[in-house]
Protein backbone atom coordinates (compact mmCIF):
# COMPACT_ATOMS: atom_id res chain seq x y z
CA UNK A 1 0.00 0.00 0.00
CA UNK A 2 0.69 3.21 -0.92
CA UNK A 3 1.11 6.38 1.77
CA UNK A 4 2.03 10.13 1.14
CA UNK A 5 2.44 12.46 3.34
CA UNK A 6 2.14 15.95 1.91
CA UNK A 7 2.55 18.94 4.21
CA UNK A 8 3.35 22.72 4.17
CA UNK A 9 4.71 25.11 6.46
CA UNK A 10 5.49 29.10 5.60
CA UNK A 11 9.28 29.74 4.51
CA UNK A 12 10.99 32.81 2.65
CA UNK A 13 10.63 32.97 -0.70
CA UNK A 14 13.69 31.96 -1.63
CA UNK A 15 13.91 28.91 0.21
CA UNK A 16 12.43 25.47 -1.67
CA UNK A 17 8.96 24.34 0.13
CA UNK A 18 8.70 20.76 2.11
CA UNK A 19 4.80 20.38 -0.46
CA UNK A 20 7.44 20.90 -3.78
CA UNK A 21 10.10 18.44 -1.67
CA UNK A 22 7.42 16.25 -1.11
CA UNK A 23 5.58 16.20 -5.06
CA UNK A 24 9.60 15.32 -5.88
CA UNK A 25 9.49 12.46 -3.82
CA UNK A 26 5.92 11.38 -5.53
CA UNK A 27 7.94 11.54 -8.74
CA UNK A 28 10.74 9.64 -7.64
CA UNK A 29 8.37 6.61 -5.67
CA UNK A 30 6.58 6.17 -9.64
CA UNK A 31 9.65 6.80 -11.47
CA UNK A 32 10.00 3.11 -11.75
CA UNK A 33 6.80 3.31 -13.79
CA UNK A 34 8.08 6.03 -15.59
CA UNK A 35 9.15 5.09 -18.90
CA UNK A 36 8.05 4.14 -22.68
CA UNK A 37 8.53 0.17 -21.92
CA UNK A 38 5.53 0.24 -18.76
CA UNK A 39 2.29 0.76 -18.51
CA UNK A 40 1.69 3.68 -15.83
CA UNK A 41 -0.82 5.82 -13.54
CA UNK A 42 -2.02 9.10 -13.35
CA UNK A 43 -1.83 10.95 -9.96
CA UNK A 44 -3.62 13.30 -8.63
CA UNK A 45 -3.07 15.27 -4.67
CA UNK A 46 -5.74 16.98 -3.43
CA UNK A 47 -5.16 19.36 -0.63
CA UNK A 48 -8.30 21.44 0.89
CA UNK A 49 -10.43 20.32 -1.90
CA UNK A 50 -8.36 21.92 -4.91
CA UNK A 51 -5.14 19.97 -7.06
CA UNK A 52 -2.05 20.42 -5.64
CA UNK A 53 -0.06 18.24 -8.10
CA UNK A 54 -0.92 16.02 -10.91
CA UNK A 55 0.95 14.00 -13.16
CA UNK A 56 1.17 10.92 -15.66
CA UNK A 57 3.54 8.49 -15.37
CA UNK A 58 4.09 5.33 -17.79
CA UNK A 59 2.37 4.45 -20.88
CA UNK A 60 -1.41 4.40 -21.60
CA UNK A 61 -0.89 1.86 -24.44
CA UNK A 62 2.26 0.40 -25.27
CA UNK A 63 1.22 -0.95 -28.67
CA UNK A 64 0.59 2.54 -30.00
CA UNK A 65 3.09 4.47 -27.91
CA UNK A 66 0.53 6.62 -25.48
CA UNK A 67 1.61 8.18 -22.94
CA UNK A 68 -0.49 8.77 -19.78
CA UNK A 69 -0.62 12.45 -18.98
CA UNK A 70 -2.77 14.10 -16.71
CA UNK A 71 -5.84 14.79 -19.44
CA UNK A 72 -5.85 10.97 -19.75
CA UNK A 73 -9.79 9.29 -19.88
CA UNK A 74 -9.55 6.06 -18.02
CA UNK A 75 -12.54 3.19 -18.39
CA UNK A 76 -13.22 2.71 -14.38
CA UNK A 77 -15.18 -0.06 -14.97
CA UNK A 78 -16.35 -1.72 -11.89
CA UNK A 79 -14.44 0.90 -9.92
CA UNK A 80 -18.04 2.68 -10.08
CA UNK A 81 -19.37 0.09 -7.94
CA UNK A 82 -18.00 1.29 -4.78
CA UNK A 83 -19.67 4.65 -5.61
CA UNK A 84 -22.85 3.17 -6.69
CA UNK A 85 -23.39 1.68 -3.14
CA UNK A 86 -21.95 4.52 -1.47
CA UNK A 87 -24.85 6.62 -3.02
CA UNK A 88 -27.05 3.52 -1.80
CA UNK A 89 -25.52 3.66 1.51
CA UNK A 90 -26.22 7.27 1.79
CA UNK A 91 -29.78 7.30 0.66
CA UNK A 92 -30.49 4.38 3.04
CA UNK A 93 -28.86 7.27 6.06
CA UNK A 94 -30.84 9.38 4.91
CA UNK A 95 -34.11 7.29 5.18
CA UNK A 96 -34.64 7.26 1.42
CA UNK A 97 -34.94 4.09 1.04
CA UNK A 98 -33.88 0.83 3.22
CA UNK A 99 -31.65 -1.97 1.84
CA UNK A 100 -34.27 -4.55 2.36
CA UNK A 101 -36.53 -3.12 0.17
CA UNK A 102 -37.74 -4.66 -2.67
CA UNK A 103 -36.17 -3.29 -6.18
CA UNK A 104 -40.06 -3.42 -7.45
CA UNK A 105 -40.38 -0.30 -5.11
CA UNK A 106 -38.42 2.11 -7.25
CA UNK A 107 -38.28 0.05 -10.32
CA UNK A 108 -41.81 -1.37 -10.87
CA UNK A 109 -41.49 -2.68 -14.21
CA UNK A 110 -39.13 -5.15 -13.20
CA UNK A 111 -41.39 -8.51 -13.46
CA UNK A 112 -42.57 -10.54 -10.23
CA UNK A 113 -40.91 -13.61 -9.74
CA UNK A 114 -42.54 -14.77 -6.82
CA UNK A 115 -39.80 -13.62 -4.13
CA UNK A 116 -38.62 -10.29 -3.67
CA UNK A 117 -35.46 -8.82 -5.04
CA UNK A 118 -33.83 -6.56 -2.01
CA UNK A 119 -31.55 -3.61 -2.61
CA UNK A 120 -28.70 -5.57 -0.56
CA UNK A 121 -29.22 -8.58 -2.82
CA UNK A 122 -28.16 -5.83 -6.06
CA UNK A 123 -25.09 -5.32 -3.96
CA UNK A 124 -24.46 -8.49 -2.30
CA UNK A 125 -24.41 -10.27 -5.87
CA UNK A 126 -26.97 -12.20 -4.42
CA UNK A 127 -30.21 -11.11 -6.84
CA UNK A 128 -30.33 -14.51 -9.19
CA UNK A 129 -30.26 -11.67 -11.87
CA UNK A 130 -28.53 -12.82 -15.10
CA UNK A 131 -25.35 -10.63 -16.18
CA UNK A 132 -25.89 -7.66 -18.60
CA UNK A 133 -23.02 -8.80 -20.32
CA UNK A 134 -24.28 -12.36 -21.09
CA UNK A 135 -27.39 -11.06 -21.78
CA UNK A 136 -26.14 -8.55 -24.37
CA UNK A 137 -24.14 -11.20 -26.13
CA UNK A 138 -27.10 -13.54 -26.36
CA UNK A 139 -29.15 -10.42 -27.67
CA UNK A 140 -26.23 -10.18 -30.91
CA UNK A 141 -24.80 -6.95 -28.99
CA UNK A 142 -21.12 -6.37 -30.33
CA UNK A 143 -18.73 -5.35 -27.28
CA UNK A 144 -18.16 -1.82 -29.13
CA UNK A 145 -22.13 -1.13 -29.48
CA UNK A 146 -22.88 1.84 -27.23
CA UNK A 147 -25.54 0.46 -24.55
CA UNK A 148 -27.31 2.70 -22.07
CA UNK A 149 -28.89 2.11 -18.60
CA UNK A 150 -32.79 2.09 -20.64
CA UNK A 151 -31.26 -1.05 -23.10
CA UNK A 152 -29.58 -2.71 -19.81
CA UNK A 153 -33.15 -2.32 -17.68
CA UNK A 154 -35.03 -3.34 -21.08
CA UNK A 155 -33.06 -6.84 -20.76
CA UNK A 156 -33.29 -7.63 -17.25
CA UNK A 157 -37.04 -6.92 -17.15
CA UNK A 158 -37.41 -9.34 -19.79
CA UNK A 159 -35.88 -11.99 -17.73
CA UNK A 160 -38.60 -14.74 -17.34
CA UNK A 161 -37.16 -16.32 -14.12
CA UNK A 162 -33.98 -16.34 -11.97
CA UNK A 163 -31.22 -18.16 -11.54
CA UNK A 164 -31.44 -18.88 -8.26
CA UNK A 165 -33.50 -17.83 -5.04
CA UNK A 166 -32.25 -14.39 -3.93
CA UNK A 167 -29.87 -14.40 -0.87
CA UNK A 168 -28.93 -17.93 -1.74
CA UNK A 169 -25.82 -17.63 -3.99
CA UNK A 170 -23.58 -15.64 -5.19
CA UNK A 171 -22.93 -14.89 -8.84
CA UNK A 172 -21.23 -11.58 -9.96
CA UNK A 173 -23.65 -9.42 -11.75
CA UNK A 174 -22.90 -6.55 -13.21
CA UNK A 175 -27.04 -6.25 -14.00
CA UNK A 176 -27.40 -5.72 -10.19
CA UNK A 177 -25.33 -2.31 -10.92
CA UNK A 178 -27.20 -0.92 -13.33
CA UNK A 179 -30.08 -1.41 -11.71
CA UNK A 180 -28.89 0.44 -8.40
CA UNK A 181 -27.98 3.43 -10.71
CA UNK A 182 -31.18 3.41 -11.85
CA UNK A 183 -32.13 3.61 -7.81
CA UNK A 184 -30.07 6.21 -7.07
CA UNK A 185 -31.35 8.63 -10.65
CA UNK A 186 -34.93 8.24 -9.68
CA UNK A 187 -34.83 8.52 -6.28
CA UNK A 188 -32.57 12.36 -6.31
CA UNK A 189 -33.79 13.00 -9.75
CA UNK A 190 -29.83 12.94 -10.76
CA UNK A 191 -27.79 11.06 -12.64
CA UNK A 192 -25.22 8.99 -10.73
CA UNK A 193 -22.64 10.99 -12.04
CA UNK A 194 -24.32 14.52 -10.52
CA UNK A 195 -25.47 13.10 -7.47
Amino acid sequence: MLQFMVYSVKTNRNEITPMSLSFQSVDTLFAPWDSTETPGVALAILQDGEIAYKHGYGMANLEHALPITTQSIFHIASISKHFTVYAILQLAHEGKLSLTDDIRTYLPEMPVYGTSIEIQHLIHHTSGLRDQWDLLELAGWRDDDLKTSADILHLARRQKELNFLPGDLHLYCNTGYTLLMLIVERLTGKSLRAY
